[in-house]
């Protein structure tokens, strides 16, 4: 079903030879907006969630009219936000001929107003707006997403994976604890490979035999435990034999380099490395902005004050830079960086410290990207004595 609304952008009536088409997605919905070339019409489309094929016929269609009526072949221009449906209908436009780009919503410019009205079909307009605005070379218009390579994605999911996996052993682990001390049972090691022997040898804080029920749940819980504690062992011996391959893959390499410096170890390195430096990156103020960490001033007529990190990068990425900036300290404490931290804070605590970590954090991420990208220790860092094993 079509529907038309007038578009009020000016750049839509003056760029000619290209249509311009917008997805939101949903998941029992997909709505489409396509404007053509030289037209100021949105014209509004619903199809049913996932169905490539006919929002293709909906492109393919307007193609051929906008070709007939301009008489010369029409460049098709699509974008989408960012969001559940990941990159796949990305990859699927591009084999098309359809030159699509991947919107950070994040980045789109909303109305400031207290109550501001959203819906579908005003999100249709936004989109391809900023789209045509992003064509004209607008740069503020949007932030496009870089999208990985299949193998990049699939690269990344093992470490993800084990990072869902420490989350639940901890759960199940502070289940079971939790369980025992409403009991009286103190200093339980769920862990530990002689814990079912030793469940069985406690008693309650009256001197009484642990309840038949809560024994049973006790050892279902303690089952999943070992499930999930050899689930992440199996990533690990995995990610341990890709390092150690003999012709290491491109990411492996990477992780391999960074485990030569003090500090770093295999989960860390590999966070960094499948969540950041597998992407080309200009410079380091694209590095710092990646990983959130660039600051936000706010300097508007008599105010001036910093608000602190942008916080609009990969969260992943940037609770690693901060944990391995402490770490750095420990382990480095002879580098300028480290040097660097000391001389700004000296025995002062809480925020000024906590501030000027994740300042550390940033310069770190910069010497590690210089450190990947053209070998240049970060100055005064120690190498390993050995390749790690």
């Amino acid at each position: 079903m079509g529907s038309s609304l007038h578009l009020n952008t000016p750049a839509a009536c003056g760029e000619h030879g290209t249509m311009f088409v917008a997805f939101e997605l949903g998941k029992t919905q997909w709505k489409l907006g396509i404007v053509l070339p030289g037209k100021a019409r949105l014209s509004r489309y619903v199809i049913d969630g996932g169905d490539g094929e006919a929002a293709w016929q909906l492109i393919a269609k307007a193609r051929a009219r906008a070709e007939k009526q301009l008489g010369g072949p029409v460049r098709v221009m699509s974008c989408y936000e960012a969001g559940y449906d990941g990159f796949w209908l990305h990859r699927w436009l591009l084999a098309r001929g359809v030159d699509n780009q991947v919107i950070d919503p994040a980045s789109l410019q909303v109305n400031r107003r207290k109550r501001r009205a959203k819906t579908d079909r005003l999100d249709l307009e936004q989109l391809i707006g900023a789209l045509i605005r992003l064509l004209w070379g607008d740069r503020l218009a949007c932030k496009v997403v870089h999208v990985p390579s299949p193998a990049q994605e699939d690269d990344r999911r093992a470490w993800r994976e084990r990072e869902r996996l420490v989350k639940e052993r901890t759960a199940h682990t502070n289940r079971i604890k939790g369980l025992l001390h409403g009991q009286g049972v103190r200093d339980a090691l769920p862990r530990a490979k002689a814990f079912g022997g030793w469940l069985g040898s406690q008693r309650t804080g009256d001197g009484l035999a642990l309840p038949a029920h809560l024994v049973d749940e006790l050892k279902r819980e303690h089952g999943r435990l070992m499930l999930v504690e050899a689930q992440i062992g199996e990533i690990e011996a995995q990610a341990e034999a890709a390092r150690e391959a003999a012709a290491p893959s491109p990411l492996a390499a990477r992780i391999n380099q960074l485990i030569e410096l003090k500090s770093l170890g295999p989960v860390s390195s590999q966070t960094l490395v499948g969540e950041v430096f597998f992407r080309d990156f200009k410079n380091r103020r694209q590095v710092g902005s990646y990983f959130g960490l660039t600051g936000t001033p706010f300097d508007s007529g008599d105010k001036t004050r910093e608000q602190g990190i942008s916080k609009a990068g990969n969260p992943r990425a940037r609770t690693a830079a901060v944990e391995l900036a402490w770490l750095w300290r420990r382990h480095q404490p002879a580098s300028t960086l480290s040097r660097w931290f000391e001389e700004r804070v000296g025995h002062q605590k809480g925020r000024v410290r906590r501030i000027a970590i994740v300042a550390l954090a940033r310069k770190l991420m910069v010497a590690l990207w210089r450190f990947l990208e053209h070998g240049v220790v970060p100055e005064g860092a120690n190498l390993r004595a050995a390749p790690h094993g």
